[in-house]
């Protein structure tokens, strides 16, 4: 692949802004609702290549001819049961009920561990 080639080179433009960001492709822009995420490479000695992962293949906005590079949503399940076998049953329990946000009521408790599981996962 000849990453020097001008032809399949356009002018990019992100601006990104806390959890938001912006992106124009030759001077138009695109449909925040239409990208879930980018990602951009950079090699020394080439072209930058980004890569955006599309939520809505529906919009007009994707017509004509195009280089394009799609990206499927990769499988979370390996990654949770990845974290999930390092979690320690006996930390989790203690953790959960010493939160001040454990209920009494029916499965207050299993909330409170799905609740704590997903704050470790964040790195909270």
């Amino acid at each position: 692949m000849d990453h020097n080639n001008n032809e399949n080179q356009h002018w990019v433009q992100i601006t990104a802004n806390g959890g938001k960001a912006t992106i124009d492709i030759d001077g138009q822009p695109v449909d925040p609702r239409a990208v879930g995420a980018y990602t951009i490479t950079h090699i020394a000695g080439e072209s930058a290549h980004v890569l955006l992962h599309v939520t809505d293949r529906g919009s007009s906005q994707w017509s004509g001819m195009a280089r394009v590079s799609v990206a499927d949503v990769p499988d979370p399940g390996p990654a949770a049961a990845v974290f999930l076998s390092a979690i320690d049953a006996e930390e989790l329990e203690r953790t959960a009920l010493a939160r001040p946000d454990l209920g009494t009521g029916p499965h207050s408790l299993t909330q409170a561990m799905l609740t704590q599981l997903g704050e470790w996962a964040r790195g909270v």
